[in-house]
């Protein structure tokens, strides 16, 4: 429903018809939509971009309402969100052209490696620990005892018994105790 103003000044009494947003909207949503689709190649974002332009002027109405032409108040907006998208666009585009083409392939774990993980996860968490430490992060067993808060024969003891553990469930025959000594 248009909403109808009277202005009077001395003798001159104007009167004024604003437009209901809805009206403006029925009116103008698919023209603008058009223009936009033509602008993109992609109705989605013409769509897209001419319903947040309609819901910016629904939020000020009052104001936009009072305007000579609020539809061009309108198009600007969906024009200017239209050109921010394309130029947003366009970078990442730009970005993705500097990447490089094809992702560097590696062989996944071979069998060893994931029968020694699911091996690791079946022992204490302490034996886990000292075995990791130890032998992956080359931590010497005094380090580890001081991180752990034991002494350095508790962790040589965890050590032995990780190793043992893993032996036997990795049927391994000939394991030495060179664990640097432990």
């Amino acid at each position: 429903m248009a909403v109808t103003t009277i202005a009077r000044s001395g003798s001159e009494t104007r009167i004024a018809v604003r437009p209901s947003f809805d009206e403006v909207y029925a009116a103008h949503y698919a023209d603008l939509t058009v223009q936009l689709y033509a602008y993109f190649g992609d109705r989605q974002e013409a769509q897209d971009v001419v319903q947040e332009a309609f819901y910016r002027a629904l939020v000020r109405w009052n104001s936009i309402s009072s305007y000579d032409d609020p539809v061009a108040w309108i198009r600007r907006v969906a024009w200017n969100l239209a050109v921010s998208r394309w130029r947003r666009a366009r970078t990442a585009l730009s970005f993705l052209g500097r990447q490089r083409r094809a992702e560097p392939q590696s062989e996944g774990p071979g069998p060893e490696r994931v029968a020694l993980v699911a091996a690791l996860t079946t022992l204490p968490d302490s034996q886990r620990r000292a075995l990791v430490l130890h032998y992956l992060a080359d931590m010497p067993v005094s380090e580890i005892a001081q991180r752990e808060r034991v002494a350095a024969g508790t962790v040589k003891s965890w050590l032995h018994r990780g190793r043992a553990a893993l032996a036997a469930q990795l049927e391994i025959s000939d394991l030495s105790d060179s664990a640097g000594g432990a």
